[in-house]
Parts: structure tokens; sequence; C-alpha cells
């Protein structure tokens, strides 16, 4: 009678073990994907060229004023700030790898 029911208890549970040896092998296949790119190289020492270049860009729009420069990521700085011209105030936002990677500017509405 104990031999049925382990049989039974080891046959019930096998297609959740089935189902955890598949999510494990795909763990460690993600794992190994990740490693074989290596990691992201750190540009950390362009922040100020980041910051220079973002407010090159944003000047087209007026007056700018830097408010934070943060290391997003290894590889990705964001500069934030705003652009004034004496009509309009902007924030913009720029992304940064090597280059700029991306600029959105949004509109401040005035009190």
């Amino acid at each position: 009678m104990m031999r049925k029911l382990l049989l039974i208890a080891i046959l019930g549970s096998a297609p959740s073990l089935g189902g955890c040896v598949a999510g494990m092998a795909a763990s460690a296949v993600g794992m190994a994907v990740k490693s074989a790119q290596g990691q992201p190289q750190s540009n950390a020492h362009l922040k100020p060229t980041a910051e220079a270049l973002c407010s090159a860009r944003a000047a087209q729009y007026g007056t700018v004023h830097v408010i934070d420069v943060q290391q997003y990521s290894p590889s990705k700085i964001i500069v934030w700030g705003t652009a004034d011209n004496g009509t309009v105030r902007q924030s913009f936002e720029c992304g940064f790898g090597t280059q700029i990677s991306g600029f959105k500017l949004r509109p401040i509405p005035a009190h």
C-alpha cells in the first residue's frame, strides 16, 4: 500500500518537476548568452562630454540650465535640464552613450 502511494506521488509530481527542469535549463541558457555578450563598458568618464553636447543641442531652444547628469546604466548617461527662449520654457532629457542617442523636449506650462 505504501509503495502504491509513493509511486502515485512520484508520478503526480513528474509534470511539475518537468516544468521546473525546463525552467532551470532556460535560465542557464539565458545566463550563458548574457555571459557571452560580456559586460557593457562604462562611459562614466564621458559625463562632461555628455553635458556639453546635450547642452549644445538644447541651446537651439534657448538659454540652457542643466539640472542633473546621471549615470543611468554602465553605458548610458542621462542629462536633464531646461531651455528658455524668454517666451517658452521647455525641459529636456538627453540620452548619451558615446554620442547623443536620444533627445526629448517637453513644454513647461506657465503658472
